[in-house]
C-alpha cells in the first residue's frame, strides 16, 4: 500500500505530535505519561477533556514510546460512537485484550475514543474485561464528559484532566506551523487564530491551513472569513449600541454582520456572550445578561427562528440598558 505524500494529509494530521514530549500543553499530564514510559508499566486510564486538547495524540505517542513506530500491533484503536454496544466488548475488545504482546512491553493497549458513548451495558461488560485481562492488556478511555463513564470504571483508572490551550500555547502553534508551511502572519492574524480557536488545537491548524490556501500572507480578514466570525470590535459596536438605547443602529449592525460574514444565528450568540462577559458592568446586571443569552441560546437550539431571536436578545439589552440608567 503506497503511503499519501504529506503535503496532501490534511494539517490536523500532519501535524499530530509523534512523542510525547511535542504535546503542546498539558505539561502536568504529559511528565506523568513520560515516567509510566521509562518504567514500562501503564495503569488503565482515563483522559477526559474538551475536543482539541490532545487527548488522542498523547495516546498515540504513547505507543508508539512505549512500542516504537510498528506500534499498531499492540494497540487497538477503536471509537465509542460507532462500536457502543455490548457485542464490541464481548467481541473485539474480549478478543485483542486476551492474547499476549508479541513485543518487550509485557501489554497491549486498547484505546476507546469517545469512551462517553459507550451503552451502560457496554460499559458493565468492560469493567469485567479490565479486570480479567489486566496482565496482558491496559485501557485507554478517552472522554469529553468524564461523568457519563460509570464509577467502577472510573475508580479503576488513573485519572488525567486535559486543558484547552492557553492563548499563548495557541499563538505558539500558530506560528510555528506557519513557518514550517512557508506562511507569513500579518499583524493580528496570529492573535485572531488564537481567538477563534479558543484552545482547540485542531481548530488552530484547520483554520491556518484553509487561510493559508488563500495566499502565503495570512492577514486577520482571512482569518475572520474562513472561520466565519466577526471582528470581535464589531460584535462590541453592536452590543454597545443595543446597551446605549440605539435598538434600530444595533439591529443594522446585525444585519452587517450576517451579510457580511455569513454568521449563523449560533455563532452570533456565542461572540455576543463573550463581549457581554468582557463588558465593564456590575456583576448583578452582567448575571442577568448572561442568563439571557443562555435563554436565546436555548431558543435557538429548539428550531427558533434566529433573525427575530436575535432581534429579541439586542432588545432585551436595551432594555437592560435603560434599567441601569
Amino acid at each position: 500500500m503506497t503511503e499519501t505524500p504529506t503535503d496532501y494529509i490534511p494539517w490536523v494530521e500532519k501535524y499530530r505530535p509523534q512523542k510525547l514530549s511535542d504535546v503542546v500543553g498539558q505539561t502536568l499530564a504529559v511528565s506523568r505519561l513520560q515516567a509510566y514510559v521509562k518504567a514500562k508499566n501503564v495503569p488503565h486510564m482515563l483522559y477526559a477533556g474538551p475536543p482539541g486538547c490532545g487527548k488522542t495524540s498523547t495516546a498515540l505517542a504513547l505507543a508508539r514510546e512505549l512500542f516504537g513506530d510498528d506500534f499498531r500491533g499492540s494497540f487497538l484503536e477503536l471509537n465509542g460512537s460507532d462500536e457502543r454496544g455490548i457485542d464490541v466488548i464481548r467481541g473485539k475488545v474480549k478478543d485483542f485484550a486476551r492474547t499476549m504482546a508479541l513485543q518487550d512491553v509485557p501489554f497491549k493497549i486498547i484505546f476507546l475514543d469517545e469512551a462517553d458513548a459507550l451503552t451502560q451495558d457496554a460499559q458493565q461488560a468492560l469493567r469485567r474485561t479490565m479486570e480479567q485481562f489486566s496482565k496482558t492488556c491496559r485501557f485507554i478511555l478517552n472522554a469529553n464528559y468524564s461523568s457519563r463513564i460509570i464509577e467502577p470504571i472510573q475508580s479503576r483508572c488513573a485519572v488525567f484532566r486535559f486543558m484547552p490551550l492557553t492563548q499563548e500555547e495557541s499563538l505558539g502553534l500558530a506560528e510555528k506551523v506557519a513557518k514550517t508551511e512557508g506562511l507569513t502572519l500579518q499583524k493580528g492574524a496570529a492573535a485572531a487564530i488564537a481567538s477563534v480557536a479558543q484552545g482547540d488545537a485542531r481548530r488552530v491548524l484547520n483554520v491556518l491551513q484553509a487561510a493559508g490556501a488563500m495566499g502565503k500572507s495570512v492577514t486577520e480578514d482571512d482569518i475572520l472569513k474562513v472561520s466565519s466570525q466577526a471582528r470581535p470590535k464589531e460584535v462590541q459596536e453592536m452590543v454597545m449600541l443595543a446597551w446605549s438605547g440605539k435598538f434600530s443602529e444595533s439591529r443594522t449592525k446585525l444585519d452587517q454582520l450576517m451579510i457580511t460574514y455569513g454568521l449563523s444565528g449560533e455563532d452570533v450568540i456565542k461572540q455576543i456572550y463573550r463581549e457581554v462577559i468582557a463588558m465593564d458592568v456590575p456583576d448583578s446586571i452582567k448575571v442577568h445578561l448572561v442568563d439571557r443569552v443562555g435563554e436565546y441560546s436555548f431558543r435557538l437550539s429548539e428550531g427558533a427562528d434566529e433573525r427575530i431571536q436575535l432581534e429579541a436578545l439586542l432588545a432585551q439589552l436595551v432594555l437592560a440598558g435603560q434599567k441601569k440608567a
